[in-house]
């Protein structure tokens, strides 16, 4: 069964992270056949419409609109590839996956990206890390519990941000934060997921536990670089002269 962490903790003043700042579009896509293949490590962002996710993905990267939300939740359908580190050498991907659970969008357009969401979770070879958005208010749904069942088999760690949790009072957010943390237990032992899950409590406009989930994005990219590779000699090999006759 899963251990699900706590990384709620935060230090004031919030120290922000300059890998994250560096974060720049790379590329969007809107299928699995055209997904880039770069080598690099990726982590991934999801949640339901309306759950925060490009506040979170903007605030964590110091930058206004480097994640747009769409006008109207649940319209946008590509994923969006965001290369962090330096310039001629980034040291991984950020992944904003479209929102989903929006009761607007067309029954065949929820089915076709719960099919992709579910191959790229389970299929995704970069994929080193996935950071669930959860209104805190409303806790995790069916739909955001059901993404454990499609990660089980790749054994990627899953780490949950309760976001708006400004709107909760002290008590309010150690319930919830206590609700979701229970929840996820039953699902991952349910579907025999082991890899680690972890939690907190997140606001993008107070900055709370913005530090926590900084550090550990940072981490799943470090222990994910590409390995080097060994340095090759082009030096020919040279035998020492034979000496001729005396």
């Amino acid at each position: 069964m899963a251990n699900i962490g706590n990384s709620s903790r935060s230090v004031s003043p919030v120290r922000f992270s300059p890998l994250l700042h560096s974060a720049r579009f790379m590329v969007t896509s809107s299928a699995m056949d055209n997904l880039p293949h770069t080598g690099l490590p990726e982590i991934a962002f999801v949640g339901r419409s309306n759950a925060g996710k490009s506040t979170a993905i903007n605030t964590l990267c110091q930058q206004r609109q480097l994640a747009f939300a769409s006008k109207t939740p649940g319209r946008t359908q590509h994923i969006n590839f965001f290369a962090v580190g330096p310039k001629d050498k980034p040291s991984g991907l950020l992944v904003d996956l479209p929102g989903y659970g929006y009761a607007a969008v067309a029954k065949t357009d929820k089915k076709r990206w719960q099919l992709f969401l579910a191959q790229y979770l389970a299929e995704r070879g970069p994929l080193v890390g996935l950071i669930l958005l959860a209104d805190s208010r409303l806790g995790l749904t069916e739909i955001d519990l059901s993404l454990l069942q499609f990660m089980a088999p790749a054994s990627v760690p899953l780490h949950v941000l309760l976001t708006k949790s400004d709107k909760l009072n002290r008590q309010e957010g150690q319930r919830a934060a206590q609700a979701a943390r229970d929840q996820l237990a039953q699902h991952a032992q349910a579907v025999g997921m082991t890899a680690p899950i972890s939690l907190q409590l997140f606001s993008a406009t107070k900055h709370t536990g913005i530090e926590a989930a900084s550090q550990l994005i940072e981490s799943w990219l470090a222990e994910h670089q590409p390995q080097a590779a060994a340095p090759h000699d082009d030096t020919p090999d040279t035998a020492a002269p034979a000496e001729g006759p005396g």
